[in-house]
């Protein structure tokens, strides 16, 4: 059994030798150029024993540095310095009542129609498979302060998500219902700017012509199977600010 001291030694040797720690020196000798770009890394049996740790805990370091676009691992060409390094950006799909709420307005939420059916071509040639039967299409629109805000657009595949036939619409947004109850592993997002139709402009109580933002989302499930395919437009004036 060890003292107290000898314990907080140890642990405070296990912290500096962790993948993390590993991690965070690998990217500080890059950034400060002391490993400039296109240069070969150290091995991993050499970085191993600088940081006193095993080769296994360098292992892990460095591939979740090259996750983040830093270095390239080749199996028989080693590890370098990526020259021309991408910056990778992560997006979260937020709850739209929460994003309202942060900004301290009031929420509205208003079910304008549910149905079933088969998705307009449009639609169906962004989808990765084909849906050539009916499946869950909503329209509904969110408020802050009692003014429309985002009209959300959205069509559900049914075949994958059963239980949203027996969801209750009218009470909680199709976009937080997802969020909490189906998990989601990717998908694509496009961001556009459209001219208001009419159908969008009386959602929003803006005139026809009026230049709104739309967020187009498509998310997936881990066997890339369709969840759900989403046109967000915002009311005129909406700004989007994603952290980087």
């Amino acid at each position: 059994m060890c003292d107290e001291k000898t314990g907080r030694e140890s642990l405070i040797s296990k912290a500096k030798n962790g993948w993390q720690c590993v991690q965070e020196e690998v990217i500080r000798r890059i950034q400060t150029r002391v490993w400039e770009p296109g240069s070969l890394l150290p091995n991993e049996v050499d970085i191993a024993t600088e940081f006193g740790c095993a080769r296994s805990t360098v292992n892990r370091a460095l591939q979740a540095v090259a996750d983040k676009g830093l270095i390239e691992r080749k199996r028989k060409g080693g590890t370098r310095v990526v020259i021309h390094p991408e910056h990778k950006a992560t997006f979260n799909i937020p709850i739209i009542r929460q994003q309202i709420e942060q900004q301290d307005l009031e929420y509205g939420y208003s079910l304008i129609k549910t149905r079933h059916a088969i998705p307009p071509a449009a639609v169906r040639d962004r989808l990765p498979d084909d849906v050539s039967e009916e499946i869950l299409h909503i329209r509904a629109v969110h408020t802050a302060d009692g003014l429309p805000y985002v009209l959300e657009d959205r069509w559900i595949d049914t075949r994958v998500v059963p239980s949203a036939d027996e969801a209750d619409f009218s009470a909680q947004s199709p976009n937080q219902w997802l969020l909490e109850n189906i998990p989601y592993s990717g998908g694509t997002l496009r961001l556009s700017s459209e001219n208001a139709k009419a159908a969008d402009a009386k959602a929003l109580s803006c005139d026809v012509g009026d230049a709104l933002f739309i967020a187009e989302r498509l998310t997936l499930t881990a066997e890339r199977e369709t969840i759900t395919i989403v046109r967000l437009c915002y009311a005129p004036g909406y700004q989007m600010a994603i952290e980087l």
